[in-house]
C-alpha cells in the first residue's frame, strides 16, 4: 500500500471567552434593535472583532442570539478565517436553549469591516416580564495560513491603497475639481471619482457640461453627507465619527447617505446604509425608512421594515 502526505495549509486558532450581562428580550422589544456587543482581539497579526447580537433573528416570540466575525485589517490576497462558538454558561435564562458548537463557513477577508455570515448560538423565547440575562460564550477564531516553506519567502507588504487614497483626499495634492455643496467646498480628483461612480464617469469623461469645469455645484445635498460620500469613495469606509454621533443623528445621516449613494451609483455604500438603517430601526424611524426603501428600490430594507411593522 502506497500513500503520500502533503501539507497544504496550517491554521492558527485563538480561543476567547465572551461574557455578556444585563440584556433583556421581551415580547414588546423582540423586534427592536437590542444593541451589539463588540469584542476585539488579534490573531495571526490581524485585528478582528466578534460582534454579539442579542436577537439577531426573531420570529413570533422566538429569537436567536448570534455572532459574526468582523475583519479590521486589509489584505490584497485575503485572510481566510472561521469563527466558531459555544455557550458555556447562561444564568437567569430558563427560557433559552443553547445550540451545540456552531461555526461559520471559511471565507476570505480583504477589507476593513468585511464580515462573516452570522452564526446562531441558541434559541430563546421572549416573555412579558423584564429579565436580565447573562451569557458566557467560548469563541474560537481560526485563521488559515500558508505552510512554513511559503512563509519563508520574501514577505509582501499589505495592500494599502485605501489608506493612500485617504491621504490623497486629505492633502488635496493634484486635485483637479472643486465641489460647492451647501456653502462649503471640497477638492477631489476626477479620475478617482470616475473609477468608483458611473455618474462621475459620465460627468467628467462623457459629454456633460461638467467635463471641463474645475468647479461643480451640487444641489439638494448637505455638506456633511457629501463629505462622508467622498470619504467612502476614496477609502471604501464610512468616517469613524459617524459611530460617535447620537443614534438619531446617525440614522438621519445614514438615510441621506443612502440617497446620495443611489444618486451616484455607489452600490456598496448603499447596501452599507441599508444595513445600518435596518439594525437601528425603531418605532420612530420605521415609517421614514420604509418610504426611503420604496423610493430607492431597496428591497431588502423594505422587507426588514415590513417585518418590523408586522
Amino acid at each position: 500500500m502506497e500513500h503520500s502526505w502533503t501539507q497544504l495549509r496550517e491554521v492558527v486558532s485563538s480561543v476567547h471567552r465572551l461574557k455578556v450581562d444585563g440584556f433583556c428580550i421581551t415580547k414588546a422589544t423582540i423586534n427592536h434593535d437590542a444593541g451589539c456587543v463588540n469584542s476585539r482581539c488579534s490573531v495571526e497579526g490581524h485585528s478582528w472583532e466578534v460582534h454579539f447580537h442579542p436577537a439577531l433573528y426573531a420570529k413570533g416570540h422566538g429569537y436567536n442570539p448570534g455572532l459574526d466575525l468582523v475583519f479590521l485589517g486589509e489584505s490584497r490576497t485575503g485572510v481566510t478565517a472561521i469563527l466558531s462558538a459555544k455557550v458555556i454558561d447562561h444564568t437567569s435564562y430558563d427560557d433559552f436553549v443553547p445550540f451545540k458548537d456552531t461555526k461559520t463557513v471559511p471565507r476570505a477577508f480583504h477589507r476593513p469591516m468585511d464580515r462573516s455570515q452570522p452564526i446562531y448560538i441558541g434559541l430563546g423565547f421572549a416573555g412579558d416580564d423584564f429579565k436580565s440575562h447573562s451569557l458566557t460564550m467560548e469563541c474560537t477564531i481560526t485563521v488559515f495560513r500558508e505552510p512554513e516553506a511559503q512563509r519563508g519567502a520574501i514577505p509582501v507588504p499589505s495592500f494599502d491603497l485605501p489608506r493612500h487614497l485617504g491621504e490623497l483626499l486629505r492633502s488635496q495634492a493634484g486635485a483637479d475639481v472643486t465641489f460647492a455643496v451647501s456653502g462649503e467646498s471640497f477638492s477631489a480628483h476626477k479620475t478617482v471619482l470616475a473609477a468608483m461612480s458611473p455618474v462621475f464617469m459620465a460627468e467628467f469623461f462623457g459629454e456633460m457640461t461638467e467635463k471641463n469645469s474645475p468647479l461643480v455645484e451640487i444641489q439638494d445635498m448637505d455638506a456633511e453627507v457629501f463629505k462622508a460620500m467622498l470619504y467612502f469613495i476614496y477609502t471604501d469606509a464610512v468616517p469613524d465619527e459617524l459611530d460617535e454621533k447620537p443614534e438619531a443623528a446617525t440614522t438621519a445621516l445614514a438615510q441621506h447617505l443612502l440617497v446620495a449613494a443611489d444618486r451616484y451609483g455607489l452600490d456598496r455604500l448603499k447596501v452599507l446604509c441599508e444595513r445600518r438603517l435596518s439594525l437601528a430601526m425603531d418605532a420612530g424611524t420605521v415609517a421614514s425608512t420604509l418610504a426611503l426603501a420604496e423610493q430607492h428600490n431597496c428591497s431588502r430594507l423594505k422587507a426588514k421594515c415590513i417585518e418590523f411593522i408586522t
